[in-house]
């Protein structure tokens, strides 16, 4: 597509006119976000599904708004109780957003979600597009979107060279969003764009005998629907390593674990983690630190975990340590030890209400399974 290309509004009109009918009849309705739709659970349900698959989102996405049914819920809930309701869905920046975000919505608009673009963007991990979905969905508003999905199907209908996050790329697929959104039943077709490119317009394999765009396609006709949108050009992964050291304390009356509460930002930010050091001569300083003395420990298999980013490999180093004062209660420091740094006896026995990185829950589940 030239980047001076102009579509005509008959075109315009006739290409949302497909989508929408398309929509009516084969979209999909029934999703729970879908029904007595709000702006928050709307955009509860768009953060949810950035990244991550429909039917992973819904068993998430309904636990979440039984716990946090309104904004004011969310606002003055834990961070760690929100982060909980997270754990196993990845990418926890967007819970922490979602929890910063509903303050902000107590604090500035009285607990009511914004109707303004302008302020809808101006909160915590929303931009343009997400902020758009909201209105769009939930109001009504004429705004346009652009998440993966509409690009697919905006990139294979008029050949656009690129990909995403390419500045020149999305600036043309917005251009074009923003010609085609139609001004009446915005939130019909908004809902039809995604369910189009997640259903039909699918990344491989795309179901083009039953797409409504299939006549004015352009990948289509020239068989070219596997070019785009184009692939990034590929980085090689790093590849990091950590040792993860899990203190462990039993007895006939307990059997816990010792974790820390991450920063806020940053890998696994605000969840609670096992001890990371990066030599074995750092394990003894470390529990002296903690004013623990370790009996006897168990090197298990190392794992990978992979990020966005890089792969990071995992050695867990299980210490028994001796009985300490206070054991019993699950938020004794061991020892004083030097903040911010905050710290938990986790009973293995009974499951804690906090945010467990992936990694954690991991280990958490084989040393309940043994």
């Amino acid at each position: 597509m030239n980047s001076n290309t102009t579509i005509s509004s008959k075109s315009a009109v006739k290409f949302a006119d497909s989508v929408i009918t398309w929509y009516h009849q084969q979209g999909r309705k029934h999703l729970p976000w879908q029904q007595n739709k709000t702006p928050y659970s709307v955009w509860v349900s768009e953060i949810m599904l950035q990244q991550t698959q429909v039917s992973t989102v819904i068993g998430y996405y309904q636990r979440f708004m039984t716990s946090f049914p309104t904004i004011k819920d969310l606002a003055k809930a834990d961070e760690d109780n929100v982060l909980h309701h997270w754990t196993g869905l990845g990418y926890y920046a967007r819970a922490r957003n979602l929890h910063k975000s509903a303050k902000l919505i107590v604090e500035q608009h009285k607990g009511i979600f914004p109707e303004s673009i302008e302020q809808v963007i101006a909160l915590p991990g929303i931009g343009r597009s997400t902020a758009g979905a909201i209105l769009s969905l939930a109001l009504d508003q004429h705004h346009p979107i652009l998440d993966g999905n509409v690009k697919r199907v905006l990139a294979r209908n008029y050949l656009v060279e690129g990909y995403n996050g390419l500045a020149i790329f999305d600036n043309a697929l917005w251009r074009l969003s923003e010609t085609l959104t139609p001004a009446k039943d915005t939130g019909f077709y908004t809902q039809a764009m995604m369910d189009l490119g997640a259903t039909v317009c699918s990344r491989s394999k795309p179901q083009c005998d039953v797409c409504p765009l299939k006549s004015s396609c352009l990948a289509f006709a020239s068989a070219q629907q596997s070019d785009f949108p184009q692939k990034k050009p590929k980085k090689k992964i790093p590849e990091k390593s950590t040792i993860m050291i899990i203190p462990r304390v039993t007895s006939s009356e307990c059997d816990k674990v010792l974790m820390e509460k991450r920063p806020s930002t940053g890998i696994w930010g605000g969840l609670w983690c096992f001890y990371e050091v990066q030599d074995t001569d750092e394990i003894n300083p470390l529990l002296t630190q903690l004013g623990l003395k370790a009996n006897m420990q168990q090197v298990l298999p190392t794992f990978r975990h992979t990020f966005s980013h890089f792969h990071l490999d995992i050695s867990p180093i299980i210490i028994d340590c001796s009985p300490i004062s206070d054991i019993a209660s699950e938020t004794t420091k061991p020892l004083e030890v030097s903040e911010p740094t905050q710290q938990r006896w986790y009973d293995l026995h009974m499951e804690a209400s906090v945010g467990l990185a992936a990694s954690t829950k991991t280990l958490i589940n084989l040393l309940q399974s043994s």
